[in-house]
């Protein structure tokens, strides 16, 4: 018996067996993709993190990285209505991390400017109160003043005063060089007063003699005169 070879045989065996490879192939491909699941819990939580930082304030602190989070977040968006479930989970996941980072850093820098607030509130507290010192300072020089003269008045008078009794003639003022280069006679002492005579009464009745007591003799006119002439 004898085989004859034809390709066309060949081809028509292989055709088949091509189209079943490319079949398999297919249907892996979308056993594949039916196999991923929607990443609803990672959508959830990316879209969380950025209603944080939203209200942390990162729009104003951290714009950057919260406007990567919302771009990230609407492409996995996009993804997930194109049925691209592999990629809208990782397109959520980095937008889930860019909000976080974004709400940190929006924290930090409200917590900086709380900080500087109460420095410069500080500040001004401390430049009232120096100016409020300073004004307590001056009223105090100015009652001070206003003291000193008061007493000063008040002794003016009483000093006035004080001439007049005198005389007008300070004491001072009898040590003063009379003019002409002439000077001062030394002050003199007071002249004693003679004592006074006794009366006509007392000399004409002499004192009477005490009893008990011996005759006593009067001096003689003229011993009285001289006594030491004897």
């Amino acid at each position: 018996m004898v085989h004859i070879f034809s390709p066309l045989a060949v081809r028509k065996k292989r055709i088949p067996a091509a189209v079943l490879a490319a079949l398999l192939a297919v249907t892996l491909s979308l056993g594949g993709c039916a196999s991923v699941p929607p990443p609803d819990n990672l959508m959830n939580q990316a879209q969380a993190q950025l209603q944080s930082a939203r209200d942390a304030g990162a729009p104003d602190y951290d714009p950057v990285d919260f406007g990567f989070a919302q771009d990230k977040f609407q492409q996995a968006q996009q993804a997930m209505a194109n049925r691209k479930y592999a990629q809208a989970a990782d397109l959520a996941d980095e937008s889930r991390a860019d909000a976080t980072l974004a709400r940190t850093k929006a924290q930090l820098a409200a917590a900086r400017a709380q900080i500087q607030s109460k420095m410069d509130a500080n500040s001004r507290l401390r430049a009232q109160n120096a100016e409020a010192q300073s004004e307590n300072d001056q009223h105090y020089q100015q009652q001070k003043a206003q003291l000193a003269a008061q007493m000063a008045a008040t002794q003016q008078p009483a000093d006035g005063q004080d001439n007049g009794e005198n005389g007008g003639n300070p004491a001072s003022s009898s040590s003063a060089p009379a003019p002409g280069g002439i000077p001062p006679l030394p002050p003199q002492a007071p002249m004693q007063q003679d004592m006074p005579a006794p009366s006509s009464s007392v000399l004409g009745n002499p004192q009477q003699q005490q009893p008990g007591q011996g005759f006593q003799t009067l001096p003689d006119s003229g011993q009285q005169q001289n006594p030491g002439g004897q």
